[in-house]
């Protein structure tokens, strides 16, 4: 049988070890961030294709790491596993493409194998090495130095630190760039659609309001008894109170309904225009949805309605909508 593994007190103190040395390898490329820096960015920035990230072994999990947050914050990219590249792949690098090499010792043969290709195809080269000595680096037409003064394996072996290092100075990198192209909140958005950002920040009210049919409204004519049985047929917890041109004059919710039966009146004869609550808070129908969720919980109310420039009824909508498009 195998014995049994333990970890001691020992492997916390490895542990923050490893994190400080990393942090330092970290922290010392900001000395190196210079015109070379500069340089890379401006190719990327003249680039009118694609950014190719590659890169072997463990430098290759950092490639695509690179390549899916330059993507991500508007610099379009991809990986290209450089063994795949000397077998076909190289077929999708053209002369409008910047192609960033990973290596840290800057020697792989995979890359250098195909890069007289690249350099042939007119495609940019920036290399991101620890050794800008080696092959890689004096091939590129910019170098990005990562070098670290140890890794963080206590074998000296695996690399740690410099794999942090390298996806740190992709980081600093991407976004530079985006820094540069001035890309913004909502472009970030567009590029995540499925995420928590981009339903707050691409969902309209238009989007998810009721509209048509579905909109609870009665004149303002109309009595008290009209008005509830709407509330009940809309489900919404409200109607809107309009003129005979569809003007908003107020609104008429179910704590209004509550706040009524106290009172005790008819129903049937008191009209709708002498209990409903006046100027209630509205929404234009091309504003955020996001927007709508600040004004509710300001005001601490439930529903909303939503009008045009005219001050015309056009939807509706409630805080269980705003739950079920996921934008709270």
């Amino acid at each position: 049988m195998n014995k049994a593994l333990f970890a001691t007190p020992r492997a916390l103190d490895l542990a923050r070890e490893v994190l400080h040395i990393e942090a330092a390898a970290v922290l010392a490329l900001t000395q190196r961030i210079d015109e070379n820096f500069l340089q890379a960015l401006n190719i990327i920035l003249a680039c009118e294709g694609r950014v190719i990230v590659s890169g072997m072994g463990k430098s290759g999990h950092i490639a695509r790491k690179i390549a899916a947050t330059l993507s991500s914050t508007g610099t379009p990219a991809y990986f290209v596993h450089p063994a795949e590249a000397s077998h076909g792949d190289l077929g999708m690098i053209t002369t409008k493409d910047v192609f960033i090499a990973l290596s840290y010792s800057g020697e792989s043969q995979e890359l250098l194998t195909i890069v007289p290709v690249i350099k042939r195809q007119g495609a940019r080269l920036i290399s991101l090495t620890g050794n800008p000595r080696s092959s890689l680096a004096e091939a590129a037409d910019a170098h990005l130095d990562a070098a670290v003064d140890k890794e963080a394996c206590p074998l000296g072996l695996a690399p740690t630190a410099s794999t942090t290092a390298a996806l740190a100075l992709g980081d600093a990198l991407a976004v530079a760039l985006l820094d540069a192209k001035g890309f913004g909140e909502e472009d970030f958005a567009r590029s995540h659609p499925g995420g928590s950002l981009g339903r707050r920040l691409l969902t309209h009210v238009r989007d998810i309001m009721h509209s048509d049919k579905g909109v609870p409204a009665v004149n303002q004519n109309a009595t008290l008894a009209e008005a509830v049985l709407e509330i009940s047929c809309k489900g919404l917890g409200m109607t809107a109170i309009v003129d005979d041109a569809r003007q908003v004059l107020g609104i008429y919710t179910d704590g209004d309904l509550r706040r009524t039966l106290e009172k005790r009146v008819d129903f049937a004869t008191t009209t709708i225009s002498s209990v409903m609550s006046r100027n209630p808070r509205s929404i234009k129908p091309d504003a955020l949805a996001a927007e709508a969720v600040q004004i509710m919980e300001q005001y601490n109310i439930s529903q909303m309605l939503v009008i045009d420039s005219n001050n015309k009824l056009v939807g509706a909508l409630n805080m269980h909508d705003l739950l079920r498009a996921k934008v709270i």
